[in-house]
């Protein structure tokens, strides 16, 4: 029996049905020679310090550092999890094969390793390496499975994250805890998290010491056209008015006009990150808002695997354009021009093999889904249109430069002109598009009078940080870079991964290090002080941390040893933990953690609803409608297809069951369900999906339905007949 494990029931379920595993059994799926489980993300996890030894369960400033000499993985303490793996090990132990249906990444590879050393795997292992989960790729992947050993040292790059993360994480933040804490109030340290703190509080305290410094200019309207003085700015202001006089009263004249012609390339693809910073400055949604959407549309199947750093495509993906574009049925207005012009474009800022790691940027797969969300709409849209837009030619512009001179003094205007909007007919609807400015037409040496006016400008500290500007400079190690290739190069040294710095972020809000004004981004006094108080340099250097993250990437590519790197970051925690011993005590400000109001009020004026005003345990936003035979969701034309049936196996279900079935996610105790002439009890509950299940109660001495001889007994996966070798009769834990 070949075992495939994926990283969660959903894709499980996807990949069985199409493999032919349709036989539904606990935690698990059979059949056609497969069985296929899952993983809930991670079940299994580093030991924590007590599980080493016992000095350090209490946290003892002279017993650090913490370095174990072997480092060991343990399975989550938390009982949904206990089962899963039970469930797992079970499996393995009878399994022919193992394929490792895991996310195609370095988490996704860990995750399973993980579970397969635990449950002391000792079967041949498979790769399935997809890209999206549509079924043509599901059934491609399982056609050309990889070796398990073509990705050792993906595993070893994530385990180095892991082990590495431990070090640090474990032994700063009871460091300083222990050194800067007040009233057991925990000092967390990590790192990615305390250089993504550190350029916060840099940023914040650079605006906050801000001097801001008076200047001049002087600019003057001519045919409703802005020029400005090529002298600049003026420090003094009786210069700046000594100017204004000279040239009050004369004519502006045009001098040289010069016009280049350019082209504009289409916007590359989207990566995660880029895709997070669009969303943040367009809709204001958080990079984990984004994440999250994105993640969905890949599970819906209608983009690509999401936790991506490139925004190049791969070779072989040119083949499938045409495909993937005629699919785009809700886009035929901007496709057809591209399908009909004959061979499609294929630019190498688009296609590049060298660019490409484990995947390819984020694009649209071709199917379609009716049952989007909002938010789900606006980023498949954002996707798709960036990714016909690539296809579509350079947008030709002109750029002109106007001189022009009053009394010896020279002044200067520049504008651009679409002259073929090539790409932009994609974004024709977009408010940034509309952003150039369009110049009359001049001609040399005309003149005429004008309106000059003196401006007295400061100026301006650096802005707050955003999301969206956050997340750019962790990109790129804390540098500021606008320009789309230079970034690229900086990609091998930002902090973090692309999958993991949407919950840094997350991180900091909630441990009060951070808070949101608006879209702004601002350290609390907590996070101040902490900053403040940490002398090691490569604890808060964004640029030292990017070069720990580069080695990181060098561990995958097997230019660096593991040992290396650990060697490396033992040394780190050495000198940091020295350092900070021999430091001088500070006072930290701690911000108290807000305590949410008890919910029991708010639960009985809920319970007390009628059926119509409970909000949809689904979607979350749509009331309960109801039809015929079932309650519905008032969001069902948005794609929220939550049902609740009036009659649920043959047993009509009366409105306060429903009612505690869609309030709690759970109803009572419910006799009187049929299942092949025999009659139970059972409990109601919701899945991952928010399917109705029935998770049936029957006694021991309840006589089988099916041979009227044997007894229903309780097995490991379901209710059978105890005449189980002459009589069939089963009823699975959950239907």
């Amino acid at each position: 029996m070949k075992l495939c494990i994926a990283e969660k029931p959903s894709v499980a379920r996807e990949i069985a049905q199409i493999i032919g595993a349709k036989s539904r059994r606990d935690g698990y799926f059979e059949g056609n020679g497969y069985q296929v489980s899952w993983t809930f993300g991670h079940l299994c996890t580093l030991k924590e310090p007590h599980d080493y030894t016992g000095r350090w369960k209490y946290w003892n400033l002279h017993e650090l550092p913490m370095i174990p000499k072997r480092f060991g993985i343990k399975v989550i303490e938390d009982e949904g999890v206990q089962k899963q793996f039970n469930i797992l090990q079970s499996l393995i132990e009878k399994a022919d094969q193992i394929i490792n249906c895991g996310d195609a990444g370095q988490e996704g590879e860990l995750i399973q390793r993980w579970v397969l050393t635990r449950a002391k795997n000792k079967a041949p292992i498979k790769r399935l390496w997809i890209s999206s989960l549509t079924e043509e790729a599901i059934r491609e992947g399982f056609n050309k499975l990889m070796e398990s050993e073509d990705f050792d040292k993906l595993y070893e790059a994530g385990s180095a994250r892991a082990i590495g993360d431990w070090l640090l994480g474990m032994n700063a933040t009871r460091l300083y805890t222990l050194k800067y804490g007040q009233n057991k109030q925990v000092l967390s340290i990590g790192r990615v998290q305390t250089p993504t703190l550190a350029m916060i509080v840099e940023r914040q305290l650079e605006i906050e010491n801000f001097k801001p410094q008076p200047y001049w200019e002087i600019k003057t309207l001519y045919r409703e056209t802005v020029f400005s003085a090529t002298s600049g700015r003026f420090q003094k202001p009786e210069d700046a008015n000594t100017v204004l006089q000279e040239i009050s009263g004369q004519d502006l004249y045009i001098g040289k006009i010069e016009t280049k012609n350019s082209n504009e390339h289409p916007p590359r693809l989207f990566d995660l990150t880029s895709l997070q910073i669009e969303c943040n400055r367009k809709f204001n949604l958080s990079a984990d808002e984004t994440l999250k959407t994105i993640q969905s549309l890949y599970e819906k199947k209608v983009t690509t695997y999401p936790r991506v750093d490139t925004t190049f495509l791969s070779d072989d993906i040119y083949k499938k354009v045409p495909a993937t574009l005629k699919n785009l049925k809700a886009y035929e207005n901007l496709t057809t021009p591209i399908l009909q012009a004959g061979k499609i474009r294929k630019s190498k800022k688009v296609f590049d093999n060298k660019k490409i790691t484990d995947h390819h940027a984020i694009i649209p797969t071709g199917i379609s889904r009716i049952d989007l969300s909002d938010a789900e709409k606006k980023v498949y849209d954002m996707v798709t249109r960036r990714f016909i837009a690539v296809f579509y030619p350079d947008c030709k512009i002109a750029n002109t430069t106007i001189e022009a001179t009053i009394a010896n003094h020279k002044f200067k205007t520049t504008g651009k002109q679409i002259l073929k909007p090539g790409w932009r007919v994609v974004f024709q609807n977009d408010s940034t598009s509309n952003e150039d400015r369009i110049l009359p037409e001049f001609r040399t040496g005309e003149h005429g009078p004008h309106q000059p006016d003196l401006q007295e400008k400061q100026t301006q500290p650096p802005n707050y940080f955003t999301e969206a500007t956050l997340l750019r400079a962790m990109e790129t190690a804390g540098k500021n870079m606008d320009d789309d290739e230079l970034r690229e190069l900086m990609k091998e040294n930002g902090i973090g991964r692309p999958s993991t710095r949407a919950n840094i972020i997350e991180t900091l809000f909630r441990r009060k290090y951070i808070r949101k004004e608006r879209k702004r981004l601002v350290a609390t006094p907590t996070g101040i002080d902490l900053i403040s108080s940490i002398e090691n340099e490569l604890l808060k250097s964004a640029e030292l941390t990017g070069q720990w993250e580069r080695k990181l990437k060098q561990i995958e590519s097997g230019e660096l040893e593991i040992a290396q790197f650990m060697d490396d970051l033992k040394t780190m925690v050495w000198e940091v933990i020295t350092q900070v011993k021999q430091s001088p005590r500070k006072e930290i400000t701690i911000i108290e953690e807000v305590k949410p109001e008890p919910k029991k009020k708010e639960k009985k004026k809920t319970t007390n609803l009628p059926i119509e005003q409970l909000n949809c345990p689904k979607c979350k936003t749509g009331n309960l409608i109801k039809g015929k035979s079932a309650w519905g969701c008032s969001q069902w034309k948005d794609g929220c297809k939550f049902v609740a049936p009036f009659k649920y196996f043959n047993k009509k279900l009366t409105d306060k069951q429903i009612h505690d079935l869609i309030s709690k996610g759970k109803s009572s105790l419910i006799k009187g369900f049929q299942f092949d002439s025999l009659k139970a009890a059972g409990r109601l509950v919701f899945d991952e999906e928010f399917t109705i299940k029935l998770h049936p109660e029957i006694t021991d001495d309840t006589i089988c339905p099916k041979c009227n001889s044997g007894k229903i007994l309780k097995g490991k996966t379901a209710w059978g007949c105890s005449n189980f070798k002459n009589c069939d009769f089963r009823i699975p834990f959950e239907m």
